[in-house]
């Protein structure tokens, strides 16, 4: 009789012990509980310690902190008519933890559902220019929708980024055959300018020398002097017609 009371006893203590851990919930800073007393919404509660009523009430862990959700490539056809495959990334956040698990089954799949679908219809809606060039106001386009569509549930859509756009290989080689016709272009533009700017300065120097005809005699021995140090074979010795310029003429009226 005391051994059966005695067990008896150690059952109740263990029964009242299991009670009370399953009463006492700890919560951290983060994160919120949505307590439910016999299925309907009795608050929310935490951070920290509270005690809820074991059977009777029913707790939701809810974390505030931001999610980072990668959005799965897409496969879209563009304005023009282009196909490409693009991802994103979406930062978000549980603004009010009741409506987050009264107002809808499951917040973190709906907001990826709304994310793809949303992500489609704007892409589909753009040129394949806008989407290369104008990344950063599409991204806004995007934040705003699915923010619109996620407010009824507690949840705040705070960045949308896209990550990646793959083109098909036809585009990415006609893209690079025109960046090369580009590099082409502007290294012709450079070089004619360079060009144009030599001959504007050689004219310049002729117009100097040609006022100054000792300053061309005075050229032609540094260029002589250039060559000789270079220690060449042969050197073409050029003769300026004004140093022999006499002696032809005196040869002239001996005939």
């Amino acid at each position: 009789m005391y051994v059966g009371t005695v067990v008896i006893i150690v059952v109740v203590a263990v029964f009242l012990l299991v009670l009370l851990i399953s009463a006492i919930k700890i919560l951290r800073e983060y994160e919120r509980g949505v307590i439910f007393r016999f299925g309907r919404l009795r608050g929310t509660k935490g951070p920290g310690i509270f005690i809820i009523i074991p059977f009777v009430d029913k707790m939701i862990k809810v974390d505030l902190r931001i999610i980072t959700m990668d959005v799965p490539p897409q496969d879209i056809i563009t304005r023009d008519n282009v196909p490409v495959k693009v991802n994103a990334v979406v930062y978000f956040k549980v603004m009010d933890p009741e409506r987050s698990i009264v107002a809808i089954e499951n917040y973190m799949l709906a907001t990826s559902q709304i994310a793809q679908t949303t992500l489609r219809s704007i892409i589909g809606q753009a040129d394949l220019d806008d989407l290369l060039s104008r990344r950063e106001k599409i991204n806004k386009e995007l934040q705003v929708i699915i923010d619109d569509q996620t407010d009824p549930w507690g949840v705040k859509v705070s960045t949308v980024e896209i990550k990646d756009v793959e083109l098909p290989q036809s585009i990415q080689r006609a893209f690079a055959r025109q960046a090369e016709a580009e590099r082409e272009r502007r290294a012709k533009i450079i070089n004619a300018e360079g060009e144009f700017q030599a001959s504007e300065r050689l004219a310049e120097a002729a117009k100097v020398l040609s006022t100054a005809p000792v300053s061309v005699q005075l050229r032609f021995l540094q260029t002589l002097k250039e060559i000789s140090a270079e220690q060449n074979s042969t050197i073409i010795f050029p003769l300026p017609i004004d140093l022999i310029k006499t002696f032809l003429d005196k040869m002239g009226g001996l005939r």
